[in-house]
């Protein structure tokens, strides 16, 4: 079987799909980059006796003989290094985000375009055994037409701050709005229904000092209410609350179905819930039933990260690269659909709680309007349209923050016999 050579960008969280590539039988990792000795020398010697080149320049890197590139740098930064790849003629596989503003995303799409390649988003949430069932369940018409559902991608980052961010100031995670991370709790609804969002409305968590106390400018949990083209509505909720929690649920014209809670202690995100209307739907009395479903057999997910999901989400990019049309991968234009409703709910907090159009891409038309928006909060990309991290505006956070984080993540090290090995290895199934 051909071998589809894969080069890897970021051996932080690159580590989930550098694993995927050691066990697969139609991929191979070839080649791995990351600006940091510590990261290479750790996957150096995890990849002891295989054929793999390492870089610490992406200039070096891209050169390299190999056929498609998986970014796993910073989720700020994919689309720019995504559409080099793209012109040099290597498909691409995106981790999230895949942009972070309309300029970049016009150019994304186009680069998409032109090149014929695959590009596929690694939106691995919508992979997650109750999540992808949802899709199934949704297409074969068990709950009818979607009407309303939730996503909620709680993750309280505070005990982990330090391992994520390094201490940087700079770093993305410090310098984001409340809305920007939307695709973990947007993505599997609008990877089931298939349905465009058109509008959003943005709402801010105004009580951070969760986020303050590690350096974090942005509100501490963003919503977006987001209406989808059919007249479906959406509420997309995730950031920093307390306890951590990864649900979804979808009503339809014949039902509803949703997966477990966290606080059930059932399950969670494994155990899937639905329950028919005998009235509406013409089912039965007494639909309700759970299970949980078999997305593949354990022995192919054991070891991945996110309930299993990071293996589909390398497995179906492979697949479409191989040429199978049926591959279930997320192209550019949803990738945009997952995340715009989180560009343009910021947009809306920030002119007071409007309703903001979510822009389509797919029409060439369209896309005139956006050429040169770089409005966002990364100082590098956003040029003269530099957006405040916070409605009420940008916080000063004291230099002893950062420090205080530099230090704990020191010392994290430090219990790794003083390198960055274990800790890259054993995090790399985090998110980055």
């Amino acid at each position: 079987m051909k071998k589809v050579r894969i080069g890897v960008l970021g051996a932080y969280r690159g580590t989930s799909m550098i694993n995927y590539c050691k066990r697969a039988d139609h991929a191979e990792v070839v080649a791995i980059c990351d600006k940091s000795p510590e990261a290479l020398d750790a996957q150096r010697e995890a990849a002891a006796g295989l054929d793999i080149t390492f870089y610490d320049h992406f200039d070096k890197f891209i050169e390299h003989d190999m056929d498609a590139v998986v970014l796993a740098n910073y989720a700020n930064e994919h689309a720019p290094f995504a559409i080099r790849c793209l012109k040099k003629g290597l498909h691409v596989f995106s981790e999230v985000l895949p942009v972070q503003n309309m300029k970049e995303a016009v150019e994304l799409v186009e680069a998409v375009e032109e090149s014929g390649l695959v590009y596929s988003y690694g939106e691995n949430y919508c992979y997650m055994p109750a999540p992808y069932e949802m899709k199934k369940l949704y297409e074969s018409g068990e709950i009818g037409e979607f009407e309303y559902g939730e996503g909620e991608y709680i993750h309280n980052c505070e005990p982990i701050w330090p391992s994520i961010t390094y201490g940087e100031a700079d770093h993305w995670r410090n310098n984001g709005y409340a809305t920007f991370y939307c695709t973990h709790s947007l993505g599997p609804i609008i990877h089931s229904t298939g349905l465009r969002p058109v509008s959003v409305i943005g709402f801010e968590g105004t009580k951070n000092a969760r986020r303050l106390r590690t350096g974090c400018k942005s509100g501490q949990f963003g919503i977006e209410m987001v209406t989808l083209e059919n007249g479906g509505i959406v509420k997309s909720i995730h950031g920093d609350l307390y306890r951590n929690s990864i649900w979804y649920t979808m009503y339809g014209s014949k039902g509803r179905m949703e997966c477990g809670r966290e606080d059930a202690m059932d399950g969670h995100i494994a155990k899937i819930y639905i329950n028919k209307d005998e009235y509406d739907g013409g089912y039965e009395t007494g639909s309700l039933r759970s299970y949980f479903p078999e997305h593949a057999p354990a022995e192919d997910v054991a070891g991945f990260g996110h309930g299993g999901s990071d293996f589909f989400s390398m497995y179906y990019f492979i697949k479409r690269i191989l040429g199978d049309e049926t591959a279930d991968t997320i192209d550019v234009y949803e990738a945009l659909d997952m995340f715009l409703p989180g560009l343009f709910a910021y947009r809306s907090i920030l002119a007071g709680g409007v309703s903001m159009e979510v822009p389509n891409l797919r029409n060439k038309e369209e896309r005139e309007k956006w050429r040169h928006d770089t409005a966002c909060t990364d100082p590098k990309a956003a040029g003269d349209m530099l957006l405040p991290n916070f409605a009420a505006g940008t916080p000063e956070i004291p230099q002893e923050i950062y420090d205080r984080q530099a230090a704990l993540w020191a010392e994290e090290c430090a219990k790794t016999e003083g390198t960055y090995r274990t800790a890259a290895l054993t995090q790399g199934s985090k998110q980055e």
